[in-house]
């Protein structure tokens, strides 16, 4: 049983890439108070949806169906994972009244608040429209927040469970309904019994591409709010992947506040990954875009050279780091990472 865990920074730079709820004309970005000190955030559910969006054209994800009216309205997908990937990945809830349709799958795809690692106060930004206005109009006035920080936050993709779907259980936690687990069957999803409930496997194949398919959306993230007026890059400046045989993150401290300022914690970092080495199901994964956070990329392969040395971690570009990954899980590298003790 492993997943890849780890951490995940966005290098927001005079950005707004998550707004909160706006206060008259202003324009707010999320953001949380602890004790005096401000703290942007981006919302786990903003970055799964870049994530999505993020996907390849020829992905075909699922379709969002609505009912209801006023306050009853409800909206979710077609909750079926056997033929899209992203309610594979994402998880859903079909709650419907009477109907033996219900069904839901918590997430493979774990996501942690994308929270600044410094405290900073985000700035306004005051502007007017007047264009085409007469000379004597009042303009109409708007206003703003945004911010540049380091947001970071914990990831965490649950292999085994990848195109693993419960077929009995109690009330809506099957993950697919009668009809839709007799088709999936139909198509070639073999029964298995996993973490002991009755369940249906897709084929290997289809599983391996599937974890390929999240790493190189992540390579290639994008997304965010007011493109227009802040538009920023949002792939990662930084990301450690770390197949972990039972789940846990260790790692999720490895970016601090050192002084104000973001730094990547290499003592840190060093001692967990020798506390948790027999929970380790292969290298450490460290993509690291060049420029972000000055040299200290520099810093950290000399602090970790004999682990790099070793094989034991590997540090890269993202981008590198995530095709080589998704490479290796596709060509049949690391099939013993979908196995799950607990079958």
């Amino acid at each position: 049983m492993t997943h890849l865990a780890g951490k995940l920074a966005l290098d927001i730079q005079a950005g707004a890439p998550n707004n909160g709820r706006g206060q008259d004309n202003v324009g707010v970005v999320k953001k949380m108070q602890v004790g005096r000190d401000t703290y942007p955030y981006i919302s786990p559910q903003a970055v799964r949806r870049w994530l999505r969006d993020s996907f390849p054209a020829g992905e075909t994800v699922s379709p969002v169906l609505r009912e209801g009216k006023g306050k009853k309205q409800q909206a979710y997908t077609k909750g079926r994972p056997d033929l899209y990937a992203d309610d594979d990945l994402f998880g859903y809830m079909v709650a419907i009244k009477g109907s033996d349709s219900s069904c839901q799958r918590d997430t493979v795809l774990a996501t942690g608040t994308f929270v600044s690692v410094t405290p900073q106060r985000p700035t306004s930004d005051f502007g007017t429209m007047t264009r085409g206005f007469a000379a004597n109009d009042s303009p109409l006035i708007h206003e703003h927040e945004f911010y540049t920080a380091v947001c970071a936050g914990d990831l965490n993709l649950d292999l085994p469970r990848i195109g693993t779907f419960e077929t009995n259980g109690q009330g809506i936690r099957v993950a697919l309904h009668p009809q839709a687990a007799e088709e999936a069957a139909a198509a070639g999803a073999t029964e298995a019994i996993f973490r002991g409930v009755a369940s249906l496997v897709l084929d290997i194949a289809e599983r391996r591409r599937r974890a390929a398919l999240v790493l190189r959306a992540l390579a290639a993230l994008r997304g965010g709010a007011k493109p227009a007026s802040h538009y920023g890059d949002r792939a990662p400046a930084f990301i450690l992947l770390a197949p972990v045989k039972g789940g846990v993150n260790p790692f999720t401290r490895v970016l601090a506040n050192k002084d104000g300022k973001p730094a990547f914690a290499a003592d840190t970092f060093a001692e967990e990954l020798a506390a948790w080495r027999d929970e380790l199901d292969g290298a450490v994964w460290i993509g690291w875009a060049p420029g972000f956070l000055g040299d200290q990329r520099d810093r950290a392969r000399r602090d970790l050279e004999d682990l790099i040395t070793a094989g034991t971690v590997v540090i890269d570009h993202p981008r590198t780091i995530l095709n080589s990954l998704a490479q290796e899980i596709e060509d049949g590298s690391h099939d013993d990472w979908f196995e799950d003790a607990k079958a």
